[in-house]
């Protein structure tokens, strides 16, 4: 057997490749023979670096720093798997371009080989093919034709206020958006994306019924049902204090869905009811949280999103990015930090939004449809979490060292020596303070209990080890027995709060919606209470019919996406690793609403984690280019994995 094969089976002997990642290896080897084992071994590492969230798999930067890139874990670099540095030695990314291309394995996208060269990068068909319909739907919405000024403005400053002329980045948002078939609003938090899109939202309708006397179709969705009540809640509460005319009040939505929910996802497939054939009765879609959406997802929105329809996406493009494959708003949003409008674009915001002298250079194209929120309404100048939060998001260790040592009232580092020390046990029962006493009271309704537990988390970098997501949730149970809140076992107990984990579609439940088991008001039996809908009680389901649920006293900073915390604990782990990265550690700071707290045995672990970069590899920038030109942003998405 060739040392390349023999690799494939060690390394996933070893845990390191997925068992899908050999059988995708021993599929090429077998239907698609070939002489040449760089073929199968391409298979499985590409497969590989799609289970670590990468798009395709470069090969120029493979070759040239291949242990970077495929970032074999330190527990497996031993004799027992070869480093991949050893294993590609001589190969450069031309050769084995041409080596790929010899191979009736792959192609070009012209034919229906399982695997895609394109360039430089190596895709699975399937992936490629998600990559093009996103970027030639996108790119069939870039461009806009804009309207007269004065009436724009008149509308904007009416929901915004007089302008001061200076750049106020809600104000060139909603602009901007006025009559784009795209638009994307990006901010950190506490900068306004909701409080923009809903005075968007009033501007446009406005301007619709006067134009035809019928409002547009609005559809509001996120990935989650907890980004979904969240954004609906803000909505509604910016909503109220809009000065609309009624029958613009009457047009502005009131309902959000998760994204599975608004393309009607079909149980047990990865297909949905709603597709070019059959399209959203739709006429503008606002996505929140887009940060979290992965490249296959949106491309099953935009397969559905009628060809005349809206899209604004909302999110924090410095949020890690979504769980699956894919950075899509990261990728679109790369260079955004300077503004990128054309001449025409910057004298037309200088009448419409009253920004005459609008900073930046003038790329155009996809720059002309992005906006940056770039003032935080929630973190003052003196604020531990903002300052900590932008200086990791900087990737200035100095400054982060430094918030963390400041006196802030909203920012505390404890120092535990392990997961095990007595402290740690106290700062859950501290935290949980306000949940366990009602839930010690016994008298509280279950919405009071889950509004009590979704004030305070725990947030893990990881899922196992000594500070992951599983070791803390024992401590937590521990904890609660101690208080004789929970019983001895490891089953359901009064008080265990779950967090779906797979979407349920059966039970409208979705991935990431937080219930919590009690007692029923007329039998002993349990139920578990998750939120329901707006105005609406908990929903109530039997413990035996959730399938896909776990203990949730702390979460992964992945999962917390799209909620928020007025206090959040992040733990940190002994030693800095290739999962700790600067995305991770702002996603986990920028969830605490009014006080963080960081624990580990270390603080340098977190300034050394901030200089480190996700980087998923993807030709979506690529491709726009390819459908818009000279239109794209000449910058581009660095394709590396840290």
């Amino acid at each position: 057997m060739h040392e390349l094969i023999a690799w494939i089976d060690t390394a996933a002997d070893a845990g390191w490749l997925r068992p899908i990642d050999r059988a995708l290896a021993q599929f090429v080897q077998a239907h698609r023979p070939a002489d040449d084992p760089l073929i199968p071994l391409s298979a499985a590492l590409v497969s590989h670096q799609l289970g670590r969230g990468h798009i395709c798999m470069d090969l120029a930067a493979l070759a040239t720093t291949p242990d970077e890139q495929l970032a074999l874990p330190p527990e497996h670099a031993d004799a027992t798997v070869a480093r991949p540095s050893a294993l590609l030695a001589g190969v450069d990314a031309d050769d084995w371009r041409e080596r790929l291309l010899a191979s009736d394995a792959v192609d070009t996208g012209d034919g229906n080989a399982p695997l895609v060269i394109d360039g430089s990068r190596l895709y699975l068909r399937r992936y490629w093919a998600y990559e093009q319909a996103v970027a030639s739907a996108l790119g069939q919405r870039l461009g806009v034709e804009r309207p007269p000024p004065e009436p724009v403005r008149e509308a904007l400053e009416r929901y915004f206020g007089p302008g001061d002329g200076n750049a106020d980045w809600q104000r060139i948002a909603a602009a901007l958006a006025v009559d784009a078939r795209f638009t994307v609003i990006s901010g950190g938090p506490g900068t306004g994306k909701t409080t923009t899109v809903a005075r968007l939202l009033a501007v446009v309708q406005e301007r619709r019924i006067a134009a035809s006397g019928a409002p547009l179709r609005v559809h509001l969705a996120a990935p989650t049902g907890k980004a979904a009540a969240r954004l609906g809640e803000s909505l509604r509460s910016t909503f109220g204090a809009l000065p609309c005319p009624e029958p613009v009040r009457d047009a502005l939505p009131n309902e959000v869905t998760t994204v599975h929910r608004l393309l009607g996802a079909r149980a047990d497939t990865r297909g949905f009811r709603h597709h070019r054939h059959n399209p959203l009765h739709t006429d503008l879609v606002v996505l929140d949280e887009a940060s979290m959406v992965d490249l296959e997802l949106m491309a099953a929105l935009l397969d559905a999103l009628p060809a005349s329809a809206r899209l604004i996406l909302l999110g924090d493009k410095d949020q890690l990015a979504s769980v699956e494959a894919g950075a899509v708003l990261g990728d679109l949003c790369a260079g955004a930090e300077i503004p990128g409008y054309g001449e025409a674009t910057r004298a037309w915001l200088a009448h419409a939004a009253n920004t005459p002298d609008l900073p930046g250079d003038r790329r155009g194209g996809l720059a002309e449809h992005i906006a940056l929120l770039r003032h935080s309404y929630r973190f003052d100048a003196g604020s531990g979490i903002g300052r900590l939060a932008g200086a990791v998001n900087a990737g200035d260790g100095i400054a982060a060292r430094e918030a963390l040592a400041g006196a802030h009232e909203d920012v505390a580092w404890r120092a535990v020596a392990d997961a095990d020390d007595p402290a740690f046990a106290r700062m859950l029962t501290d935290g949980y303070a306000d949940y366990l006493s009602l839930l010690r009271d016994g008298t509280a309704a279950p919405a009071e209990l889950l509004t009590a537990f979704n004030r305070f988390r725990v947030l893990c970098a990881t899922r196992q080890g000594p500070w992951g997501v599983a070791r803390i949730n024992q401590l937590a149970e521990e904890a609660l027995r101690a208080h004789g809140l929970a019983a001895a076992s490891d089953g359901w107990y009064s008080g265990r709060p779950v967090m779906v984990t797979r979407n349920d579609r059966r039970l409208g439940l979705y991935n990431g919606d937080v219930g919590i088991a009690l007692p029923a008001p007329d039998s002993p039996r349990l139920r578990v209470y998750f939120e329901g809908a707006p105005g609406e009680a908990p929903r109530a389901v039997l413990p035996s019919r959730l399938t896909a649920v776990e203990t949730v006293f702390a979460m992964t900073v992945h999962k917390s996406q799209g909620s928020e915390f007025d206090h959040v604990a992040m733990v940190l782990p002994e030693h800095p690793g290739p999962l700790l990265t600067r995305e991770l550690l702002y996603t986990g700071i920028t969830r605490a609403r009014r006080a963080l707290t960081l624990l580990g045995a270390d603080p340098e672990v977190l300034v050394t984690a901030s200089t480190r970069r996700i980087h998923r590899a993807s030709g979506l920038a690529q491709a726009l280019q390819h459908y818009v030109g000279n239109l794209m942003s000449p910058g581009g998405v660095e394709e590396h994995s840290s």
